[in-house]
């Protein structure tokens, strides 16, 4: 939060308890990340807002209450292997963090992913790291992940993140459901076949495959 004081905090859970967040172990991950470090400085006094707020390279930080409801569905605790596909500034990735995930963040623009990276070791964050390239491409050597999140629209579970998930993880992404876009949660059943299930109404956009070669 851009003043850093308990009144700044206390505001950013209320917005995010009024609309209806509840996992205790999320919002008091979301509580210890200060937002503000993680949007350009212009923005800093709205990072305590319950707005999407402008990145470089043409990106976007998700609102906080999608970031959360992201969060609460994907379930991560202490232990979990966890790869984030889209990082952008590492906000996500830092709150995973501290819910106790060993993080890998894939950005496919490289001034992003640089300076997630620079941010989570000015924090002092040692179990996530940001790394440019392409989300769909993940080296086989990292996997089994215990849960993935895509920050962005897909019509399906690629095969390509299905082959990186342990067969009893757990995906979040946003997809068209019922001709609106929602984020949604993936698992496999018992037959190998996805279960998805609604979360949150979404707006993200589509997700790109290859890292981004100009920026």
């Amino acid at each position: 939060m851009t003043a850093g004081s308990l009144e700044a905090k206390a505001e950013f859970l209320f917005r995010l308890r009024s609309r209806g967040i509840r996992d205790l172990a999320v919002l008091r991950a979301m509580e210890a990340v200060p937002r503000d470090a993680f949007v350009p400085h212009r923005y800093a006094d709205l990072a305590v807002r319950d707005i999407a707020l402008p990145l470089p390279c043409g990106q976007t930080l998700s609102e906080p209450s999608l970031v959360a409801r992201m969060l609460e569905a994907l379930g991560v605790g202490p232990g979990h292997r966890v790869l984030e596909v889209g990082s952008g500034s590492g906000y996500a990735a830092a709150v995973l963090a501290r819910l106790g995930g060993d993080v890998l963040g894939v950005e496919r623009f490289r001034t992003l992913a640089q300076a997630a990276k620079a941010r989570l070791s000015t924090l002092g964050i040692a179990n996530a790291s940001v790394v440019w390239g392409d989300g769909l491409a993940v080296p086989s050597g990292h996997s089994p992940f215990d849960r993935i999140l895509v920050h962005g629209a897909l019509d399906r579970v690629p095969d390509e993140l299905a082959a990186l998930l342990a067969p009893d993880g757990t995906i979040v992404f946003a997809t068209s459901v019922s001709d609106r876009q929602q984020v949604v949660r993936g698992r496999r059943d018992d037959a190998g076949a996805w279960d998805l299930v609604p979360v949150a109404p979404s707006r993200l956009r589509p997700l790109y495959d290859g890292p981004s070669r100009l920026l």
